[in-house]
């Protein structure tokens, strides 16, 4: 990136967070728990702080954790469903916990605004260039200088689905790429139709599109609950294909229940290892942005907080700061499983099948959290067929 002089009348900060969504948010609220941190001059600067509940996160816990205040409802066992299949798992020692955009956004936003040394700023960014003392941020309106920025805005807006289908891919060479995209809507029933403790995590009784393919139903209650479409493919759907998909779901398995949607939420992740922004030496992508993101599984919210806390800790230390929060071991596994699913070496639904159909869910969220030891990821391994798993990993390994 090209340095840029400082002009006199830019007004600087000691840091500046360009996004205000999960990635920025979070790693503002450890900034204001952070004594050494929490009277630095921050400016936060997004298109829209005036946030919606656009987002529904999903995590598991074995403990009580620091936003539990948040969490929606929570769940002690999973389903997980496929053709001539369905098994019921126990989480335990984890609990699975949904956290609502709105109320995440709201929660971080009231308690920073009580600090007079963080600034808002809403407005579009045009560019981010590091600078001779630090970094400059080029927005509708003006400049913004920063001994460092952490910023989260991606080459597209990934909540705007049109132009998330026109972003080039990333060679097929350097890496697989596919997009986790859904829709998803909270619906209540005139009657009970739901256990309340059981949380459908994959149906894929559904119509697969070429692609994996699954239906995510999170009960609120006995009445209501979030129903989502979720796909792992290429190309993202037409809006009224996954309405479609979802209103024959909800008909086929309560034929006879009166039901009303309440809420709607809609987006797509980046699944891949394709690093979409580099760090320099004060600008640091964070969120999707610094592949804090699963790239096999799209889960997100767990590793954005692992991230936002490093950062911390690298800043009070005055180290150098790395965004990297995925191990070389978990990014090649996640490398095998995306080759796998993009070249269609075998079904996404036969592949989740055999995880949860021989392993315990505790030792799959281990897994997909990163936190499984070379012996856990063995059983997971062995649940897939040698001949499908050991050529995609010799072909990631000599890609590599």
């Amino acid at each position: 990136m090209d340095k840029q002089p400082i002009d006199s009348d830019i007004i600087s900060y000691d840091y500046i967070i360009a996004g205000a969504g999960c990635a920025g948010l979070s790693l503002l609220y450890h900034f204001i728990h952070t004594p050494l941190l929490a009277e630095k001059s921050i400016l936060v600067i997004d298109q829209n702080l005036n946030k919606s509940n656009d987002r529904t996160w999903c995590f598991w816990e074995s403990e009580t954790g620091l936003f539990e205040d948040l969490v929606k409802n929570s769940w002690g066992k999973i389903a997980v469903l496929a053709p001539s299949f369905q098994k019921e798992l126990s989480t335990a020692p984890f609990t699975y916990k949904m956290i609502q955009g709105l109320d995440y956004y709201e929660y971080i936003q009231t308690k920073a605004r009580q600090f007079k040394n963080i600034s808002w700023l809403q407005t579009k960014i045009f560019s981010i260039q590091d600078a001779s003392n630090g970094a400059i941020v080029s927005y509708e309106g003006g400049k913004a200088h920063a001994a460092k920025i952490f910023s989260s805005i991606l080459p597209f807006q990934m909540h705007d689905l049109t132009s998330a289908n026109k972003f080039p891919l990333p060679p097929a060479y350097q890496t697989p790429f596919l997009w986790q995209h859904f829709k998803g809507k909270v619906l209540k029933f005139e009657k009970s139709v739901f256990k309340p403790n059981i949380a459908r995590l994959m149906d894929f009784n559904v119509p697969q599109k070429e692609a994996t393919a699954f239906m995510y139903m999170l009960p609120l209650n006995e009445k209501e609950a979030l129903v989502e479409y979720t796909l792992f493919s290429e190309t993202i759907l037409a809006e009224t294909e996954y309405d479609a998909i979802i209103a024959a779901y909800v008909t086929k398995h309560y034929p006879d229940a009166e039901y009303t949607t309440l809420h709607e939420e809609m987006g797509a992740i980046p699944m891949t290892q394709f690093n979409f922004s580099i760090s320099s030496k004060n600008i640091f992508p964070i969120g999707a942005l610094g592949a804090a993101v699963k790239a096999s599984t799209g889960y997100a919210f767990h590793f954005i907080q692992l991230q936002s806390k490093q950062i911390v800790k690298q800043l009070v230390s005055n180290k150098a700061i790395s965004t990297k929060v995925h191990t070389t071991r978990h990014q090649f596994y996640d490398a095998v499983l995306l080759y796998i699913l993009q070249e269609r070496k075998m079904p996404g639904a036969v592949i989740f099948k055999k995880i949860f159909e021989k392993n315990e869910a505790a030792t799959v969220f281990k897994f997909l959290s990163n936190t499984s030891t070379f012996w856990e990821d063995i059983q997971i391994m062995k649940s897939l067929p040698t001949n499908v798993f050991l050529p995609a990993a010799l072909h990631v390994l000599l890609r590599r």
